[in-house]
């Protein structure tokens, strides 16, 4: 098997060796990704291979990324694997939710089950193998929360020492906590997302830090394993659609790579169209995609949004996920703050439950189904990207009627089930249970 870093635009494709510390193209500037020689007289076992593994208990075949690692061939010494048994995150039919939605029915792959309860750590297992592959120590990343999360997690299990960079004040504190617990420098700064990733980029090769943002090629290449293993948990029966919140857009990217590779070795039959789903505070992808004969990207200097996951203004992997989005006949959709936060109350009255940036998958597809984009009977697989408890005092606010929006307007608690007081009165306490 032949591995390398390649460069992702059509008219560079300059190639790199495979343990190269890049995140860009030198020669163009253009996003990389790790791409491989099949083999291809292997390809036709892998389902069976895959299946099989479930049932061995070591720690590469626990995990719901490595169990496929014949997808992901670009380590060279596979005992160098930094695992905590990530993926194996269930497909969850979701009867209310598909109601709420306007389709006969409607799965959630939930990736809140992860170990650190985000979709962050399919990737970070792959990026920080890399890490320790490379001999690196110190690791950094820019976060609003799950990637921080997942990446100290991550590397304190490795031994390494992990930095995290996050916009001062505009951070869960459910998410910061994770981060804290589990040994990283936390350093916020006084700016916003893309301006910290714009600095932490200037200073990585001089401080010896191996970023391990969307940009870095092998997280990507751990969160395209959430589309394998949603294809063998549907008996490689690709859906028709998969919805998924748009931030930085590496999961787009990542996701759609997934599916891709596995069309083009034979292992589906037809490709799912994929639709990505940005708050209306940060939605320059969606923005890009609408503007008829535009052909520039268009930053956000300001986004807002109280899902704070997918606050994100200038995102590094959108050429990667305009391609995905060509290549599948996918589409963007925007939501409101009002939709989102009524959508994951929602997820959460089907007894799912999800964070914020998440509920942006039902709120899309409402939209894109009142739209006639999505029919009411198509087999339609929304992805939940965390966990319930990552926003704690969202889901409090929402329900007990203060929840804002970042311009200060009141948003309706449309489905809120605020705390009811009550006195120690066995009778009055009785009286109303036998009422409900």
């Amino acid at each position: 098997m032949c591995s390398y870093l390649v460069c992702f635009r059509d008219n560079c494709r300059e190639k790199y060796p495979i343990d190269s510390v890049l995140y860009q193209c030198p020669r163009c500037g253009g996003l990389l990704e790790a791409s491989y020689r099949w083999d291809a007289a292997g390809v036709s076992g892998w389902k069976t291979l895959w299946r099989n593994r479930r049932l061995d208990n070591s720690a590469l075949e626990q995990s719901g990324v490595w169990r496929y690692r014949e997808s992901i061939p670009f380590l060279q010494d596979i005992s160098r694997v930094v695992t905590l048994r990530e993926g194996n995150t269930p497909l969850l039919p979701a009867p209310l939710a598909a109601q709420y939605a306007g389709l006969d029915a409607l799965t959630f792959k939930h990736q809140g089950f992860n170990p650190t309860g985000s979709f962050k750590d399919n990737g970070m297992t792959c990026g920080v193998s890399q890490a320790v592959q490379l001999g690196r120590t110190l690791v950094g990343c820019v976060s609003t929360g799950n990637t921080s999360a997942s990446m100290a997690a991550y590397a304190s299990a490795a031994g390494l020492k992990p930095v995290i960079f996050l916009p001062h004040g505009n951070i869960s504190f459910g998410k910061l906590s994770q981060a804290l617990e589990y040994g990283a420098l936390t350093l916020q700064v006084h700016a916003n997302f893309d301006q910290i990733l714009a600095f932490v980029r200037q200073i990585a090769d001089r401080a010896g830090l191996y970023l391990l943002n969307s940009i870095n090629p092998f997280r990507i290449e751990g969160q395209k394993t959430i589309a394998i293993e949603m294809l063998d948990q549907l008996d490689w029966r690709a859906p028709d659609w998969v919805v998924m919140p748009g931030g930085n857009l590496g999961n787009c990217a990542a996701i759609g790579k997934g599916f891709l590779e596995m069309h083009e070795l034979g292992l589906i039959d037809r490709l799912p169209r994929i639709a990505v789903i940005q708050s209306a505070g940060a939605a320059p992808f969606y923005e890009f995609m609408k503007a008829p004969g535009e052909d520039k990207f268009r930053a956000v200097e300001s986004p807002e949004t109280l899902a704070t996951a997918i606050r994100i203004g200038n995102p590094v992997s959108w050429p990667k996920a305009w391609s995905v989005l060509r290549r599948t006949n996918g589409t963007v959709e925007r939501a409101s703050e009002q939709e989102i936060a009524d959508a994951k109350a929602v997820i959460g009255r089907a007894g799912i439950g999800c964070e914020p940036a998440s509920a942006a998958t039902l709120a899309g597809i409402r939209k894109l189904v009142a739209s006639h984009i999505i029919r009411r009977e198509d087999h339609v697989v929304g992805v939940l990207t965390g966990n319930v408890l990552k926003d704690p005092d969202y889901i409090y606010r929402y329900h007990t009627g203060q929840l804002k929006t970042p311009g200060g307007k009141p948003i309706t608690s449309t489905y809120g089930n605020k705390p009811v007081e009550v006195t120690a009165d066995a009778d009055a306490v009785v009286g109303m249970l036998t009422k409900l």
